[in-house]
C-alpha cells in the first residue's frame, strides 16, 4: 500500500466510480487499459496500491492527469499546502516517489510535482494521460534519461526539457538518485 491507507481506499473507490460512471465492466476496462481484470479488481478493492505505470494507463483511459485523479480523492481542496502536508505517493515496485507540491484542486490547469527516482530506476508510460498535455521537467539533482516518443534526452542538474504528451520513459542512469520538478499544464 502507499503512504496513506485512507487515501489508498479513497483512490480505489474513485477508480471504481469512474469505471461505473462509464458503464464499463472490469473486462471492458481491462481491454481498454491493457491490464488484467484481476489486477484491476484488486486495485478497486484497495487490496493493492497501483503502480505509477498502472495509474498512468488508467488516467489515459479516463482522460485525467495523475495529479487530477489524486486531487479528486483529497478530502478537501486547499489554497496552501505546507511541505509537511503535501501528498506523497510511492511506487514500491520502482522506488519512484511523487510529491504533489501544488495545492490540489480539480479546476486548475497547471500543477507542480516533485519526482524522485533512485539510481537504476526505470519508469515508463505507454501513452499520455491527457492528449496535448504539456510538461516542463527541471532536474534539480542528479541525472535523468527521459525518452519521449522514442527520442532520449540525457538531462543533468539545472537542465529543463519541455515536451508534449507521447510515450515516456524515465530512467535514472545513476550513480545517485535524481530529483526533479515537473510542471504539467493541461491543454
Amino acid at each position: 500500500m502507499g503512504i496513506d491507507t485512507a487515501a489508498d481506499e479513497r483512490l480505489a473507490g474513485r477508480l471504481a466510480e469512474l469505471r461505473v460512471q462509464r458503464g464499463w465492466t472490469l473486462e471492458e476496462l481491462a481491454r481498454r487499459a491493457d491490464v488484467s481484470r484481476s489486477t484491476l479488481s484488486r486495485v478497486e478493492r484497495a487490496e493493492v496500491s497501483p503502480t505509477a505505470a498502472l495509474l498512468g494507463r488508467l488516467c489515459a483511459v479516463y482522460g485525467r492527469t495523475m495529479s487530477r485523479l489524486l486531487a479528486e480523492v483529497e478530502s478537501a481542496p486547499a489554497r496552501l499546502v505546507r511541505a509537511g502536508d503535501q501528498r506523497i505517493w510511492r511506487d514500491e515496485e520502482t522506488g519512484f516517489v511523487r510529491r504533489s507540491v501544488s495545492p490540489p484542486h480539480g479546476s486548475l490547469r497547471a500543477e507542480m510535482i516533485e519526482g524522485r527516482l533512485p539510481a537504476g530506476a526505470d519508469l515508463g508510460y505507454d501513452r499520455p494521460s491527457v492528449p496535448g498535455l504539456e510538461h516542463h521537467l527541471w532536474v534539480l539533482e542528479g541525472r535523468l534519461e527521459l525518452t519521449v516518443d522514442g527520442e532520449p534526452q540525457l538531462l543533468a542538474a539545472g537542465d529543463c526539457l519541455r515536451f508534449v504528451g507521447g510515450a515516456t520513459r524515465f530512467h535514472n542512469p545513476g550513480p545517485e538518485g535524481v530529483r526533479y520538478a515537473l510542471v504539467v499544464v493541461e491543454p
